[in-house]
């Protein structure tokens, strides 16, 4: 695609006033709906800048998921510009880097086993109360093949399903759960202790956008359940229930396997993602063991969904 100035699509919010951008940054739409590629500009630079990280914000809430390579900056800087969104964030599985916290160290080399969380299509967090607003991923090591990130635009998603399913799922809400995702490899002792710490999350299954007023197919794979879906509405009879709310969840998780709403990433060391985690889905592709990927994020707190 050749790159453009940047204006917002029609039927979308008017997020990006072409007068604020400056003309250092190329932005390269990487697909139809989703994902772009930023060149000119260095986060480094955005750390310190106001206005800098305010375009780059409003590019953010366009696109989605902003890619931008060759940023030689250091662990301090990564973690500087991440924050400028708001206050990072832990995670209790994966480790942080001791001398900068809030900076989780996603390294899979020749001494871990092959693992699989991350290659499902999931929403970071969700089992939070506050589900992460966003996060900012660098590549420190990646296999020469193999490792892609996949991001998808779950406004899309919603915008396209059928008119009666929207009306189905209008006040619809879902119960998501670390227990029954990172939990499921521990010891049942210790995934009960996650549970404690980590009571199961409550969120509408159609989420409103907090900045652009979008609505936002909101389930994904940590989500387990509707908790309001027995409703004389929905079930006739017992046989309604389980099956039927089954079947619709699974329906609802299925679109973020469209193609057609996604934007897939080939990773180089030194290239980064910013992406908006309320509004996407992502997958990391585990094509490459035992070759050695190493990623280090930043994510960042979210609030609340309602």
């Amino acid at each position: 695609m050749t790159p453009q100035t940047v204006h917002p699509r029609k039927g979308a919010p008017a997020l990006v006033r072409p007068d604020i951008l400056r003309t250092s940054i190329t932005v390269e739409p990487l697909t139809c709906t989703i994902g772009a590629e930023l060149a000119g500009v260095n986060l480094g630079d955005a750390a310190r800048d106001a206005d800098l990280f305010a375009e780059i914000k409003q590019l953010l809430l366009r696109y989605k998921v902003l890619f931008l390579r060759d940023q030689d900056i250091t662990r301090a800087e990564h973690v500087a510009f991440a924050s400028r969104f708001g206050t990072l964030e832990d995670h209790p599985v994966v480790g942080s880097d001791p001398d900068h916290p809030g900076l989780v160290r996603i390294y899979k080399d020749l001494d871990s086993k092959p693992e699989h969380y991350e290659n499902a299509l999931h929403c970071d967090g969700t089992w939070r109360e506050s589900p992460p607003m966003g996060a900012v991923l660098r590549c420190v090591e990646t296999p020469a093949v193999g490792g892609d990130t996949i991001w998808v635009d779950m406004a899309e998603a919603y915008r396209r399903l059928p008119e009666h399913i929207k009306t189905q799922i209008a006040g619809l809400r879902a119960r998501h759960s670390i227990e029954a995702s990172f939990g499921a490899v521990m010891t049942q002792e210790r995934r009960h202790r996650l549970k404690e710490q980590y009571p199961d999350a409550e969120h509408p299954v159609v989420r409103t956008h907090p900045e652009t007023g979008e609505q936002i197919l909101f389930v994904n794979s940590f989500t387990t359940h509707f908790v309001n879906f027995h409703t004389p509405e929905n079930v006739r009879f017992g046989q309604d229930n389980a099956p039927g709310a089954a079947n619709l969840l699974t329906y609802l998780t299925s679109q973020a396997a469209v193609p057609e709403y996604q934007v897939r990433w080939r990773w180089q060391p030194n290239s980064f993602a910013i992406w908006d985690n309320r509004s996407t889905q992502h997958y990391a592709v585990q094509d490459y063991w035992p070759a050695v990927r190493k990623m280090e994020r930043a994510g960042i707190v979210g609030d609340r969904t309602f």
